[in-house]
């Protein structure tokens, strides 16, 4: 027991004098997790001496990406996006499904249950002359570079979607189009 006694006693006395100087270094149990030396792995040393091109080769998309969408948010983008762009996705129940989905939360306030402009918020006249996809010549080209530049009042919905949501929202605007 007295040694019980001589032991906490020195665990003590190191603990409180170990605390006493704060300006000088203590010792690091593992200091490297303290400091972490950073790497560039595109350097010419690289990690480890071997260099990681991990820059994307000129010209190609990374693998799950998607192209960039690069049409200008001008009357001749909006002609070029209507003349070339056409949906990648395959008319399947599953991305249309999905696409109502996301239509009842990013354009179904605006534009309406039935895509006639006629949303919660034209009602309660928040903002008006927002036109039904009948009276409007749109295909998927020209819907998607709404989606993604916006246009009058609507602003732009690209960061909200992601690719395919934005090409399902599409397939269901025009099932929306067809019904009216």
């Amino acid at each position: 027991m007295k040694i019980f006694k001589l032991l906490f006693a020195l665990f003590m006395l190191a603990s409180i004098t170990s605390c006493k100087d704060r300006r000088t270094p203590k010792v690091e149990y593992m200091p490297d997790m303290y400091v972490s030396i950073p790497y560039d792995a595109d350097d010419a040393e690289g990690l480890n001496g071997n260099p990681v091109n991990s820059k994307p080769v000129a010209g190609t998309i990374s693998r799950g990406g998607h192209p960039s969408y690069d049409i200008p948010d001008t009357a001749d983008g909006y002609d070029k996006a209507k003349a070339e762009l056409k949906n990648p996705l395959a008319d399947s129940e599953k991305n249309l499904e999905n696409g109502k989905k996301m239509y009842e939360i990013y354009c179904i306030s605006c534009h309406g249950k039935k895509g006639d402009g006629n949303g919660y918020l034209s009602q309660v006249e928040k903002f008006e002359g927002i036109p039904s996809y009948k009276d409007r010549d749109i295909n998927a080209g020209s819907i998607y570079h709404v989606i993604m530049h916006g246009k009058n009042l609507m602003g732009s919905h690209s960061s909200q979607l992601t690719y395919n949501e934005r090409w399902q929202i599409i397939h269901y605007v025009e099932k929306l189009r067809a019904d009216l």
